[in-house]
């Protein structure tokens, strides 16, 4: 084996602006959060393949033996990442007893986990190894939590084929991978999307791989080099919701009234394309207040716009009212109908604001946390530069 430990991680996403908008052909802006997945695979020689998800309580253990007789005739495609292998999911779904209906979140985990490592390793020898995955990211809440997990599942499994190569040297803490290494991630992330999703549309992989801001449009994902690093409170309201019911909801509103919804759709497109080219000058000239009262404005405009389109919530515009009581602004991001919101800060605002805010949205019953957007994606971490807490969490077998 080319490598014995790794740690990777790979961060969440959040939509900026474009949400809903971006299925009828207009520009959405999604953006990476510094809420991060840890992973660390151990290669072993026990003779056992084990993997660890404390966040989901789900840890299992098989004897490479179990392994093999699932890849009788099977032709291994290590170095590229096809179609997803409808025979090779159907025997893991029937490995994993999980053959009718929807799987919930544990089995879609190891399943993606079980693809990736056989599709790797299936026309060689299976190695032994143990995986630990810890995410600071809540699954289910629109924050590509699945997509950050398939992206470091699909960088440690391979780095350990020998497919791509470890870029951490001796003397750094983080190390990326080149282009044409990051893509070939990308690609395997998305095969565990597919698992995970069905029908993913390689937003979140893609953020979760190249991080900072990606233009989606269309179908077509382009990576922006460079984007600011900005602060936000993201809020989870906590509120189940339907992607599918809403999206079904604005789709109905807009055959019902296309000469009212078609200019909304055209004005969110044109917040996303002004919120890019604000955040493009952001990167080459000093930074200023206007360049954040023009921020704030397009969330304002843009969380009106997502009213009319009927994917609100009343936990979302209480949301907004707490945090406009302390001067803040708001929007839902995602689905809407519930789910999570963000709050733009401003470098000047001051730390007790922020205390008291993430405070009063807690007593409203809502998760609260302090991060940033436009963080790196997918990186190698030498021990010495994960977290304490975190590293403690990985290093349990």
């Amino acid at each position: 084996m080319q490598v014995r430990d790794i740690f990777v991680s790979a961060p969440g996403k959040a939509i900026l602006h474009g949400e809903h908008a971006v299925v009828h052909g207009k520009v959405a802006l999604a953006v990476s959060l510094n809420l991060r997945t840890y992973l660390r695979l151990k290669v072993t020689t026990t003779g056992k393949v084990c993997i660890n998800l404390p966040n989901i309580d789900t840890f299992h253990c098989w004897d490479l033996s179990e392994l093999r007789r699932l890849i009788h005739n099977f032709s291994g495609k290590r170095d590229e990442a096809q179609r997803l292998d409808a025979e090779l999911v159907k025997r893991l779904r029937e490995f994993v007893g999980a053959t009718n209906g929807n799987l919930d979140t544990c089995s879609m985990a190891t399943l993606s986990f079980l693809y990736i490592y056989i599709s790797l390793f299936g026309s060689g020898e299976l190695p032994s190894l143990t995986l630990t995955v810890w995410s600071e990211l809540p699954t289910g809440a629109g924050l590509g939590s699945s997509a950050a997990y398939s992206v470091c599942l699909a960088a440690a499994l391979l780095c350990t084929s020998g497919a791509i190569p470890v870029p951490l040297k001796e003397w750094d803490h983080t190390a990326r991978w080149c282009q044409e290494d990051l893509e070939l991630i990308n690609s395997w992330a998305f095969q565990g999307e597919m698992i995970i999703h069905g029908n993913p549309s390689g937003v979140d992989n893609a953020v979760g791989t190249w991080g900072g801001m990606l233009r989606f449009l269309a179908g077509k994902i382009i990576p922006l080099s460079r984007v600011p690093l900005l602060r936000i409170l993201l809020t989870n309201t906590k509120v189940p919701r339907s992607t599918k019911v809403l999206v079904a909801r604005v789709k109905d509103k807009i055959n019902k009234f296309p000469s009212i919804m078609t200019p909304v759709l055209d004005s969110v497109d044109a917040v996303s394309c002004t919120c890019e080219k604000v955040l493009s000058e952001m990167t080459c000239e000093p930074i200023t207040g206007e360049h954040y009262n023009i921020l704030e404005e397009l969330i304002d405009i843009n969380q009106h716009h997502l009213n009319v389109m009927g994917v609100g919530h009343p936990a979302l515009d209480m949301l907004c009212r707490v945090t406009l009581a302390k001067g803040l602004h708001s929007k839902l991001t995602g689905a809407g109908g519930g789910g999570c919101g963000i709050t733009l800060l401003r470098p000047e605002t001051d730390s007790l604001v922020v205390q008291g805010t993430v405070q009063d949205l807690r007593d409203c019953g809502f998760d609260c946390w302090e991060t940033s957007i436009g963080g790196p994606g997918v990186q190698q971490h030498s021990p010495l530069s994960v977290k304490e807490e975190i590293l403690e969490i990985l290093n349990r077998d």
